[in-house]
């Protein structure tokens, strides 16, 4: 009898383990069952934080491949594939032990320290998103960044699940959060003065480039710093950050130089009108 029972136990374990596809109950990664609109989803807010007790042990090794954590995020600037993950992963541990829920605003990736912060542009349609990484991944293939579920819905890239993006590291020790102070303190520029202008970014929330503005305002006291509001080709509001009218005194490349430093890449040229 007891050794019938005893092979009983062995048979149902066994059975158990087979069924479990690890520590996740599910074995495909998805979406929530109903869309879900995470339009009232704030961005991430850039503050300083320690790097986490988790998640920055460099080397580390995934699927035997081997893994180097960054030093520091400083000046980070990078293009490639991201993809996004949800339903499968929410409400478990990420990568430094908080708990991943994908309503928020965070990522996954290889090699940035945790936390970082990142400003997220999908090339496609210049839709942003700023996020908190606080996980590792994503181990597929040459994908550069895992997003959460609301980022990637507010970066319009659910339908295709993933997008060719450009990441940028924010430094919190230069950020500063919108207020009264940038309409107080700081008279709006003249919007309509004709000339040549450096286009820092341009942005489909108003309020990442109202920030944008307010760090430029502080950094260039020489040059006006505007936001212009135009129309994409869908009929969407696009805000577009741009510093000038610049005079023919202007040295170009320490204006990008400097711009780089706070962490924006790649400013253009425009002219107005």
């Amino acid at each position: 009898m007891f050794r019938r029972l005893l092979i009983l136990i062995i048979v149902i374990g066994i059975a158990g383990c087979s069924s479990n596809s690890g520590r996740y109950s599910m074995r495909h990664d998805k979406a929530p069952d109903r869309p879900v609109d995470v339009s009232h989803v704030k961005d991430a807010v850039p503050r300083v934080e320690p790097k986490s007790r988790g998640g920055n042990k460099s080397p580390y090794t995934v699927f035997g491949k081997r893994y180097y954590v960054m030093s520091s995020s400083q000046g980070y600037v990078e293009t490639g594939t991201a993809s996004w993950y949800g339903k499968k992963f929410h409400g478990h541990k990420t990568s430094n032990g908080e708990i991943y829920d994908m309503y928020q605003m965070s990522a996954a990736h290889k090699s940035l320290p945790i936390p970082t912060y990142v400003r997220v542009t999908n090339l496609a349609n210049n839709k942003q998103v700023i996020v908190r990484v606080n996980d590792r991944g994503p181990f597929h293939g040459s994908r550069l960044i895992d997003l959460s579920y609301a980022a990637a819905s507010k970066l319009d890239m659910l339908k295709h699940g993933t997008a060719r993006v450009r990441i940028e590291a924010i430094d919190p020790r230069a950020w500063q959060r919108p207020s009264n102070v940038v309409a107080v303190t700081t008279p709006q520029p003249e919007q309509n003065v004709a000339g040549r202008y450096l286009q820092v970014g341009a942005y489909s929330n108003r309020t990442s480039a109202l920030q944008v503005e307010s760090k430029l305002r502080n950094a260039f006291n020489q040059l006006a710093v505007i936001t212009r509001t135009g129309s994409m080709s869908d009929g969407k509001t696009i805000y577009r950050v741009q510093l000038g009218p610049l005079q023919s005194t202007s040295s170009l490349a320490e204006l990008t130089n400097r711009l780089e430093q706070l962490g924006y890449s790649n400013p253009r040229l425009v002219d107005y009108p």
